[in-house]
């Protein structure tokens, strides 16, 4: 009896069971969770989709959401800005109907070897060989900054044959920045205003294209250059730079192999003559010639002007030992003398660099002193040899301290340059 009623009772349970199961079952599926990052995404592409080309795909528009954290506004700002800047420069046709100037084929230092351990490109920069101040005299910007483009167009092709060869997606550029022989003169203020503004042309215009950068060779005025390169460098590509001394070849050899890196920079490339340096592949830079100089007088833009009778003495406080005073100036039709003293506490004046004469009515004058000690400095432009004669002086004269402008960017630095010491 007892055995029939559990039977029932077990029948009954069963069927319940049964009728539940069938009370809480859904017919359609549950969607899965969308990311923010996929959402940004749908987003941009829905509001640029009247500009986006058939090349244009998810991981192309995702670089432009990671180059402004995925704001989907700045985003969007930052692709109409491009698309607008290539139609105006027409960078869709500069690898089939644009040739750069000669001077800029012989002396724009850098140039792609070959290809990392991932697969993508490798670019060696020769920073310390580049002379911008020649460049800058014998090109138009305009062609500078055709000519940076139309290097990273023909980048942008050999990630698309990298794809198709090792069948997988290549994009990014592993950077070799070679700062060996860089010195004051690379202080020239226009010369860093035209670099930086290139720089920052690119990544405006290709966002996440800098993969890694080694900075080899550094010398000890790295810390001063990377201030005034900060304001392009954010958070995520300073985690892409690495800092090394002059014993980089093992850390190059981790990421590329010896046969793809040239044996100056650690490898075993040579162009086909045995050249270490490979300039077939790498242009070598250099001082420009004075005969591929353009006339044009677009150096004195934003610089002071004044009128020198006999003399003019213009004085600068430096506080801080090592800083770096640096000028620039240019006079119109005529030469002038040109000299740097120190003036102590106690009034003493010492001669930093004797007064010369200066040709800088042909060419603008720039250079700099390393200050070893602290006191006024004077920069004194003499023209008591021709003082019937007055001449205008247009001039820009700055002190670079010998530090960085944040604390933890002191620390990052000098983490940076433990290799300095090897």
């Amino acid at each position: 009896m007892l055995s029939k009623w559990s039977t029932k009772r077990n029948k009954s349970k069963q069927d319940g069971d049964k009728m539940s199961r069938k009370k809480y079952t859904f017919s359609h599926e549950v969607e899965p969770v969308v990311s923010k990052e996929d959402m940004a995404l749908r987003q941009l592409k829905a509001q640029v989709k009247n500009l986006m080309k058939p090349e244009h795909d998810d991981h192309y528009m995702q670089t432009w959401l990671k180059a402004r954290s995925y704001d989907v506004t700045k985003a969007e700002q930052m692709f109409r800005n491009s698309m607008a800047y290539r139609e105006k420069m027409k960078v869709d046709e500069l690898i089939d109907k644009y040739t750069p100037p000669e001077v800029l084929q012989k002396y724009l230092t850098g140039g792609d070897c070959g290809h990392d351990k991932e697969g993508s490109p490798l670019r060696v920069e020769l920073f310390g060989h580049l002379d911008i101040k020649g460049l800058m005299f014998s090109a138009k910007k305009v062609d500078l900054e055709k000519t940076k483009l139309l290097r990273c167009e023909q980048t942008a092709k050999d990630w698309d044959r990298q794809s198709k060869k090792l069948g997988r997606r290549i994009h990014g550029v592993t950077v070799i920045f070679d700062m060996e022989g860089v010195g004051t003169r690379t202080l020239w203020r226009p010369g860093i205003e035209m670099y930086l503004h290139l720089v920052k042309m690119l990544e405006d215009n290709y966002p996440e294209m800098m993969k890694r950068m080694f900075v080899v060779n550094a010398p000890a005025i790295f810390p001063i250059l990377y201030k005034l390169c900060r304001p392009l460098v954010s958070e995520d590509m300073k985690k892409k730079i690495h800092v090394l001394g002059t014993n980089f070849q093992n850390v190059l050899l981790q990421y590329i192999d010896a046969s793809e890196l040239p044996v100056f920079l650690g490898g075993k490339l040579t162009d086909p003559d045995g050249n270490p340096r490979c300039p077939s592949l790498i242009c070598q830079g250099g001082l420009v010639p004075e005969s591929y100089y353009l006339q044009n007088d677009t150096v004195a833009n934003n610089l002071k002007a004044a009128n020198v009778s006999k003399k003019l003495e213009l004085e600068y406080t430096v506080d801080r030992p090592d800083s770096i005073l640096r000028w620039e100036f240019k006079t119109e039709g005529y030469d002038i003398g040109f000299g740097v003293f120190r003036k102590d506490k106690d009034d003493a004046v010492t001669e930093v660099l004797p007064v010369e004469r200066v040709n800088s009515h042909m060419v603008p004058e720039d250079g700099s002193v390393n200050c070893d000690q602290t006191g006024t400095y004077i920069l004194c432009f003499d023209n008591s040899f021709s003082w019937a004669r007055s001449k205008k002086v247009f001039y820009h004269v700055e002190v670079l301290a010998n530090e960085t402008a944040h604390a933890e960017e002191i620390g990052w630095i000098e983490n940076q340059l433990t290799g300095l010491a090897l």
